[in-house]
């Protein structure tokens, strides 16, 4: 479960209801919570629905760097990639503006939808007992990512991934134009096969993490 704060840590009334009712949580029933910034900590939900803590506070190592960016994809599947990039350890998930996208999120739409992608990487996060909660920031333009230090673009073709390389830019389904290709970061090759975007992103995730 996570928290604010783990000076004075108060459960949201879901995770209480969760707890409680679905999880049929005892006294004597322990919980870890964090507060999604590498600290940790065991403790037991009182009667009135305070944790108390039962050991100190475990500060675990900063983030990973790895950012994951993608073109918006349709439908529902950007939930299912925030939820595997979560559980794969992804430190920062990014959604970007592309010239083929056919997906936009402006305005209020954009915002629902960041709030509902942060809170599938919470409930992910939970489930796979990560104490670092990934970065899901405002989509931002191609441009701008590709700038980034340590960005390559995944395109057939390309090159290895380098020990250099910390972000990983994915196109939309209509991959990426050539004026975006020619933005000068490096292009790296995922797979000889053709991969859907979320597939993609995975396919980046774990050859990122696990280089690290």
């Amino acid at each position: 479960m996570f928290v604010e704060s783990l000076l004075s840590p108060v459960l949201s009334t879901d995770d209480v209801h969760h707890l409680r009712r679905v999880l049929r949580l005892r006294a004597t029933d322990r919980i870890s919570i964090s507060d999604g910034r590498g600290g940790w900590a065991i403790g037991v939900l009182a009667a009135d629905d305070q944790v108390e803590l039962l050991a100190d506070v475990v500060r675990e190592d900063a983030a990973s760097p790895v950012t994951i960016a993608v073109g918006i994809p349709k439908g529902d599947r950007p939930e299912w990639m925030v939820q595997k990039l979560t559980e794969l350890g992804v430190g920062t998930i990014a959604f970007m503006e592309c010239a083929r996208s056919v997906v936009r999120w402006d305005g209020e739409r954009g915002e629902r939808q960041l709030y509902r992608l942060r809170r599938v990487a919470r409930e992910a996060a939970m489930q796979s007992r990560r104490v670092w909660l990934p970065d899901i920031p405002p989509v931002q333009p191609f441009a701008s990512v590709a700038a980034s230090p340590g960005a390559a673009v995944a395109e057939p073709g390309g090159g290895p991934l380098g020990a250099s390389i910390s972000t990983v830019l994915i196109g939309p389904e209509g991959g990426f134009t050539t004026d975006e290709l020619a933005c000068g970061a490096p292009l790296i090759d995922l797979s000889d096969q053709v991969l859907r975007v979320e597939t993609a992103a995975l396919v980046a995730a774990v050859l990122l993490t696990r280089s690290r």
